[in-house]
């Protein structure tokens, strides 16, 4: 197969226990053959044999390479917005009024369940393509916003239809346990009945990546949840969870209990249930842009997850209610300066930790052997992505090998 060089740029490896910062290499070299990395390390070592192979060479021109960047929590697909809920909390209303008046979840749902498939391709690509111009070559895509049978699969198609476009990969997770649909008012248990229904059947379909939860007093229960981890397990799926966000459930107990990928929000996290997903290797998922936009004021336990050594992700959390954000290194600023985050975290946190929120185990890196998707900067230095406000500095983006 034929091998790319890239040459004249430093290169953020981000590679866990390198001796340098982001694990930066000065003067590097990237060597790309068949859509993986094949080498990486000073020009000045480079292989002599690699370099005869060598049929493609291009000149970075100082640029920062870092690894494609992975937003590894959203729901991208969702038909309509809710800016009218947006002046009603600025009027005062809590999110949780607004929810219990038939608002929050409930008014997407009628808007996605009321759009075709193709609307909501339409309606999704926007908000996919500003992700991607700022270097995102991975990201998740939630269901939810459907909350039947045929609802759900439309989401989850529309998800799949995004990624088939080219330049990211799609990774689908289903969250039919996301609020309590109109039908089934009071009904919680049957409504869970039928998610755990609706499982299997999507997964046959090839829609299912992972399944997730909204375990929160204005959501299900840890029982309730527990029930739809336990048809995931039947079917070999790895789980998430929305999980203390509002209050301390022992969400995170209960999904590290499953082996959860990750626990996401956090903000009323205790020490048991960081000491729960330490041990269980769970991605802490922070989630700035809804902190933000919610006006909360309960920070995530920053250094509760750091004395327990929990992987800290950084995820936009892209939705219509809570974070409508489509900007991840605007999540990288804020992970900095709303939850004390320093650059280095932030930027693992949408790399290597991110990778690992989703089991990807083949990116988040630069490393011999992991995908070639890395993109290029016009920085000097690392922490200028999280440091500018509203800035862009993406030169390129390289996607499986293919520069964009």
């Amino acid at each position: 197969m034929t091998v790319q060089l890239w040459t004249n740029c430093r290169a953020a490896t981000m590679q866990a226990g390198h001796a340098a910062a982001y694990g930066l290499v000065e003067d590097a070299a990237i060597a790309v053959e068949d859509g993986r990395i094949a080498w990486i390390g000073p020009r000045a070592q480079f292989p002599p044999g690699l370099e005869e192979r060598c049929a493609m060479r291009h000149d970075a021109r100082g640029a920062l390479v870092t690894p494609g960047l992975i937003d590894c929590h959203t729901h991208l697909v969702y038909a309509g917005d809710r800016a009218h809920e947006f002046e009603l909390r600025l009027q005062g209303a809590s999110y949780e009024e607004i929810a219990r008046a038939g608002g929050g979840i409930a008014s997407t749902v009628r808007a996605t369940r009321a759009a075709s498939g193709q609307e909501l391709v339409r309606q999704s690509l926007p908000r996919l393509q500003a992700l991607v111009a700022e270097g995102v070559t991975t990201l998740e895509i939630k269901s939810g916003y459907g909350l039947s049978l045929e609802h759900e699969g439309k989401m989850l198609r529309a998800a799949r239809a995004l990624g088939a476009r080219g330049g990211v990969e799609v990774r689908t997770t289903f969250l039919g346990a996301h609020a309590l649909p109109p039908e089934y008012a009071g009904r919680a248990d049957d409504y869970v009945d039928e998610v755990v229904r609706m499982l299997p059947l999507l997964h046959g379909e090839g829609l299912v990546d992972a399944v997730d939860a909204f375990c929160e007093r204005i959501a299900f229960s840890t029982a309730q949840t527990e029930r739809v981890f336990q048809a995931a397990r039947k079917l070999g799926l790895p789980m998430k969870l929305h999980a203390e966000q509002l209050s301390d459930s022992g969400g995170a107990q209960l999904a590290a209990r499953y082996g959860a990928l990750s626990c996401d929000h956090l903000e009323w996290l205790g020490a048991e249930g960081a000491q729960a997903m330490a041990g269980a290797g769970s991605v802490a998922v922070l989630l700035p842009g809804a902190f933000y936009f919610l006006r909360e004021t309960r920070v995530p336990p920053v250094e509760l997850l750091r004395q327990h050594r929990v992987p800290i992700a950084v995820s936009t959390d892209c939705n219509p209610g809570s974070s409508p954000c489509t900007s991840l290194l605007l999540m990288l600023n804020m992970a900095c300066t709303l939850f004390r985050l320093t650059p280095e975290e932030s930027l693992a946190g949408v790399t290597r930790h991110a990778a690992q929120a989703l089991g990807l185990h083949d990116r988040g890196v630069l490393a011999a052997g992991a995908r070639a998707d890395f993109v290029l900067w016009d920085v000097e230095r690392p922490a200028q992505l999280a440091y500018a406000i509203g800035a862009n500095p993406r030169i390129q983006t390289v996607f499986e090998g293919r520069p964009l």
